[in-house]
């Protein structure tokens, strides 16, 4: 919903529960007003008319109240435009107008050849806001140095909370919270895609619980590099001002003619408490972002850990036989099946099945999978080639380079330079062939390595290959799915190093780390569920002891319940595991895709976090409620605790199917968690229908 002042300066965009509003003063300064519950547009012409302070000269009255602060005049905080001229510098703008349609309010403002156009959209039945800027240049180019998507102004409090997810490999979406004190807290990626060191995401709250107390929450939708700064500032005000890029040394050329969009910046603000918050983020993404997201993903099997390079197409039919007999529908061929590609060193590039070890292509396997009641899915990594490949001895100039400088080869792998257009039309033919070789219904995209060396020296302006280069993969994930409309994809990056709204928006899930210990994925999910839904969360069940890093043994059933809190997978050697595990494996998968529904697509609350002893998470969707739980340790003999379940109707009743026992009113879980935790690193799944 958008109200319009009479005078055409005042705007107010309202959801369900919030609204967001802007105001144009007749000097052309753009002033935030209100963001927060709902307000009429009454209100926020009270709000228009209310004088700035009068700080100047030390401090500037803009400074914390202005829409989207850009460089020059009298501003001192961080600017999210910067550009420049050879005549000039900076920005100083004046207001054009504005137009509104399909939901979405656009602010038009031009300085000389320059128009800088601010976009606003909150989407029916959400109470996010989506920001995006748009730069068209009418005359002599112009040097974009920084564009960022939006500021958001938050209220005056007294103090202020920060949440963010940190991490690092097999470490990822960490939750952290601290207080946030006066300068510039700034987290972002300089590593050209969005990192496993931080989500592009922040909240701030003042004393939120997890389902009380206002929450403002941020996500950006950018898979290469970013920059997300918070900032309090002198007079205790704060803003988060946030984009596509990490430093200010030049973003991209704007040549006559030409023009700059910048991703999405989101926001959200809520009075329901870190759950609420999360809650909203997931039912946004799940009806505006994730294709297909009313569709549930597969249970997948995955060859890697099983095979890693030793791979052939008669092993890989022995596990697809096992996996289809243990319930999986999807089954996935990883890394080893192209071109010379026995170990990390070769391959990567030539994207056409080993002859060798698939003599017939990937048909005849894909046929036999198909043939066993299950999908076939392939490992790539596109972006990616090999010193030892085909493609790099035909073409050395096309990886990102530095003449004159010593070459990075991490993984043994180089960065193709994906903003050239013969690399981007390369990767299509290859990709289009491969997907139309065979009968193909899913692809894990992976990236293993960061720019490094991130030079392209034929280029007038090398370092717009940092914005472009994510350009051209969005155009070809977006080319080969209207291509190939049958077939999912995964976003991988060495885990989760390429998980944002950006690359959600054109692929089905997301794997979430290479670390599927299943106690170290439990903080993990916790992480990851503060902003994105079970729906799009990979998760594997892989052998005991956990080979890759830590050799913690834990049990078929812990490893389930795990793995169960988002999209099931299996990894594992399943030629190694035992009759009775393959048994047991069957019925947790039988009893997933009973479940799945609920898991994928319902409405999510933490119970308990991952801190030890007892940690569980709650799914409702109508009638069903599904609760996971873990039991990490059980000291000194004390007693499972009951767990008080959330959302569900207090006059209803609810029957436990694991007991029988017929809960009235708030449903308080104490002897269905009993009965199915017994110890150490134990976990439980408990199913409540509505009666």
């Amino acid at each position: 919903m958008l109200d319009i002042s009479e005078d055409g300066r005042t705007w107010v965009l309202s959801g369900p529960a919030s609204s967001y509003a802007v105001h144009v003063t007749d000097r052309d300064e753009l002033l935030h007003l209100h963001w927060g519950p709902r307000i009429g547009l009454a209100d926020a012409e009270a709000l228009a008319v209310r004088p700035l302070p009068d700080y100047w000269p030390f401090e500037s009255p803009l400074d914390g109240r202005e829409e989207y602060p850009v460089e020059g005049g009298p501003r001192f905080v961080r600017p999210a435009l910067s550009v420049r001229t050879p005549e000039r510098r900076g920005t100083e703008w004046t207001y054009e107008g504005h137009d509104a349609g399909d939901g979405e309010l656009r602010l038009r403002f031009r300085d000389g050849d320059l128009t800088i156009t601010l976009h606003y959209r909150m989407r029916s039945s959400t109470d996010v806001v989506e920001r995006w800027v748009t730069l068209d240049n009418r005359g002599p180019s112009v040097e974009v140095l920084r564009a960022d998507s939006a500021t958001w102004t938050l209220p005056d409090r007294d103090t202020w909370r920060l949440s963010q997810l940190h991490g690092r490999w097999g470490a990822e979406s960490r939750l952290e919270r601290s207080a946030l004190t006066h300068g510039e807290k700034v987290i972002g990626s300089r590593r050209g895609h969005t990192g496993h060191q931080h989500l592009p995401w922040v909240a701030l709250d003042t004393d939120a619980t997890e389902e009380r107390g206002e929450v403002y929450g941020c996500a950006l939708g950018w898979s290469g590099s970013w920059r997300i700064a918070v900032a309090q500032l002198p007079d205790a005000r704060v803003q988060i001002t946030g984009g596509a890029g990490y430093d200010d040394s030049g973003l991209l050329m704007l040549g006559t003619g030409e023009s700059y969009t910048t991703p999405v910046f989101a926001g959200l603000w809520t009075d329901g408490g870190f759950g609420g918050a999360s809650r909203a983020w997931h039912a946004y993404q799940r009806a505006h972002v994730i294709p297909d997201a009313g569709r549930d993903r597969p249970v997948l099997f995955n060859s890697w850990e099983a095979t890693e390079f030793d791979i052939s197409e008669e092993q890989q039919r022995a596990l697809a036989e096992r996996a289809a007999a243990m319930g999986v529908e999807l089954f996935v061929v990883d890394d080893g099946w192209f071109g010379a590609r026995t170990s990390d060193r070769a391959g990567l590039g030539d994207w056409t099945p080993n002859p060798d070890r698939f003599p017939g292509g990937l048909k005849p396997l894909a046929d036999h999978v198909h043939g066993l009641g299950m999908q076939f899915g392939i490992w790539v990594e596109p972006e990616m080639v090999n010193a030892d490949s085909d493609l790099y001895r035909a073409h050395p100039d096309w990886v990102q380079y530095q003449p004159g400088r010593k070459r990075t080869e991490f993984r043994n792998q180089l960065v193709l330079n994906l903003a050239r257009e013969d690399v981007q039309e390369y990767l299509w033919h290859q990709l289009d062939g491969l997907l139309s070789s065979a009968p193909i219904d899913y692809v894990k995209w992976d990236f293993n390595r960061c720019f490094t060396d991130a030079g392209w020296p034929d280029d007038p302006y090398p370092q717009r290959l940092w914005v472009d280069h994510v350009h051209a993969l969005y155009a070809l994930l977006d080319r080969l799915r209207a291509a190939h409309p049958g077939v999912a994809f995964e976003s991988c990056s060495g885990g989760g190093g390429r998980i944002d709204l950006g690359v959600l928006s054109r692929t089905d899930q997301v794997w979430t780390s290479d670390n599927t210990d299943p106690l170290d994925r439990l903080a993990i999910q916790y992480g990851f569920s503060q902003i994105h839904p079970a729906r799009v969360m990979a998760a594997w069940v892989t052998d005991s002891p956990n080979a890759m890093l830590n050799q913690r043994a834990s049990s078929l059933r812990f490893r389930f319940v795990s793995a169960m809190a988002g999209v099931l997978g299996v990894g594992g050697d399943l030629t190694k595991w035992t009759g009775e595990e393959l048994a047991e494996a069957r019925d947790w998968v039988a009893l997933y895709k009973e479940i799945r529904p609920v898991v994928q697509r319902g409405d999510q609350y933490r119970l308990r976090p991952p801190e030890g002893g007892l940690s569980a998470v709650q799914y409702t969707l109508g009638d069903e409620t599904v609760v996971l739980a873990w039991l990490q340790a059980q000291r000194y003999g004390e007693p499972v605790p009951a767990l008080r379940l959330r959302g569900l109707d207090p006059k209803a009743s609810y029957e436990c199917l694991k007991t029988g026992e017929v809960h009235r009113g708030a449903v308080l879980l104490h002897r269905g968690l009993r009965v199915g935790l017994r110890g150490d690193l134990d976990a439980t799944v408990v199913r409540l229908k509505r009666k």
